[in-house]
């Protein structure tokens, strides 16, 4: 049982999005992988100031920071597909969230792929790389 933990906690970290324009924290809680956005590139920054969360359909969200926002939930692993499932990741460019599963190429780049109406081989993948903050 220690070895599928072990295994599970691979995604635990900080980690680079595919551009190189945020990095996120990868944490558990509750048993479940949560992702939050904790730093972002200072040219993503207008007037000293981080992004909004322009995008986001909640007009009381679109004035909230996207530092801090957690853009990952609910991933559980998969000890025998060796992947981290059933989550979701929300886009802040388009305001739109997907269901979500990941896995890990080595242990520096995740690969997650978000899709919608339940069908996986549809949908936008994302290369993540491992980093430090």
């Amino acid at each position: 049982m220690a070895g599928i933990a072990q295994e599970a906690d691979k995604i635990v970290g900080i980690w680079w999005n595919e551009g190189k324009t945020s990095k996120i924290k990868v944490e558990k809680k509750d048993g479940k992988y949560i992702g939050t956005v904790v730093y972002m590139i200072p040219e993503k920054y207008e007037n000293g100031q981080p992004p909004k969360d322009e995008e986001n359909p909640d007009e009381k969200l679109q004035n909230r920071s996207i530092i801090g926002l957690q853009i990952l939930e609910g991933f559980v692993f998969d000890a025998k597909e060796k992947e981290w499932k059933d989550g979701k990741i929300y886009d802040p460019n388009s305001g739109k969230t997907y269901d979500c599963y990941g896995w890990l190429e080595g242990d520096e780049l995740l690969k997650l792929k978000g899709f919608v109406l339940g069908m996986r081989f549809i949908g936008k993948s994302s290369e993540w790389y491992k980093t430090t903050l």
